[in-house]
């Protein structure tokens, strides 16, 4: 059993790391802000559990990591806190900087003093696992081969440009310090429990409410998917696995324009919750006005993380937006 403490795990990916982890009989401590991505209920599932704890706190509070890391013998942090809504990015930069850069700052520095006074056994065994996003290598043409872990880093948003600094951060903690640092890079995920600003579950909840379904631009931009479970998974295996100061990207190998995203979305609706006036959701699709300096494409290959850390995923795109649509209907 491991001591692992999670940042940012009251969101969408890092709930689902979080239940992983208890089912997998390691000790859990939470600790998440709550701010509109968080949500108590994401970790419900394993509230009452004896391994998990909780501790409505924020990265940028140094003394608390400090408390938190050394009162509980933490072995590893993994560091999903971030804001992560690009869109948001472009209106307030500001909260990106200080959360994903400063906090992340916070915790490589709180963890280095903590990983310094460990036992040799326990120091050897210590592990800080970053959690970023192919937004960081920019945008890609659609003849461009897809991002590895030795693509540039060109970000384009406030936001991939914060996370890119928090990248930089981790490997220079790595480099000049010997934190055992690890950094995992992935594509769009979706499944339960994702913040409704998000597009999948915008599309659902906008198309069984009756409401325009926004798609910015033309609805070219193209994006990878991958499944929040199969995320997790990888990140399992890059924290167990991983070799110390490297990266990892992790991809659903399912690249998808958007609007066509939106229009299977729809044809899975038709035939699950049809429309009282039996018209199709498509026709609920709207063009709006495009996002500034919207990425055209992103496209992960992942086969350094299937060669050297055995990552799959478990199941197809098709049955897996199917289960994700049905969660989000009950």
């Amino acid at each position: 059993m491991k001591n692992i403490l999670i940042t940012g795990a009251a969101g969408f990916i890092g709930s689902c790391f979080a239940i992983k982890m208890i089912k997998l009989g390691h000790k859990v401590i939470v600790i998440d802000k709550l701010t509109y991505a968080g949500n108590l209920e994401n970790l419900s599932e394993i509230s009452q559990n004896k391994n998990f704890k909780f501790v409505k706190g924020d990265i940028l509070d140094k003394a608390l990591i400090a408390d938190l890391l050394s009162k509980n013998d933490i072995n590893f942090l993994v560091n999903f806190a971030a804001e992560s809504h690009v869109d948001n990015s472009i209106s307030s930069p500001e909260v990106f900087i200080d959360t994903n850069v400063k906090g992340t700052f916070n915790l490589l520095s709180e963890s280095l003093n903590h990983w310094g006074k460990l036992p040799t056994d326990k120091k050897n065994n210590f592990r800080f696992l970053h959690i970023s996003t192919d937004e960081v290598f920019g945008s890609l043409n659609l003849d461009d081969p897809k991002f590895t872990e030795e693509s540039l880093y060109k970000p384009n948003s406030p936001y991939s440009a914060s996370k890119a600094a928090s990248d930089h951060l981790v490997r220079a903690w790595f480099e000049t310090y010997g934190l055992p640092c690890i950094t995992t890079n992935c594509s769009n995920n979706y499944g339960p429990r994702q913040n409704g600003e998000k597009l999948i579950p915008t599309i659902i909840r906008n198309s069984t409410n009756d409401k325009i379904i926004p798609i910015y631009g033309n609805g070219r931009n193209i994006r990878d998917w991958i499944f929040v479970e199969d995320h997790c998974d990888g990140i399992y295996l890059a924290l167990s696995k991983g070799k110390l100061g490297d990266s990892y990207c992790f991809g659903g190998n399912c690249e998808k324009e958007n609007i066509n995203l939106a229009k299977t979305i729809c044809n899975i609706l038709d035939k699950i919750k049809p429309r009282k006036d039996g018209k199709s959701y498509n026709d609920q699709i709207t063009f709006v006005e495009d996002r500034l300096g919207h990425d055209k494409r992103y496209a992960i290959d992942d086969s350094k993380a299937r060669n050297e850390l055995g990552f799959v995923t478990a199941k197809s795109f098709e049955e897996r937006i199917a289960e994700t649509i049905n969660w989000y209907l009950s």
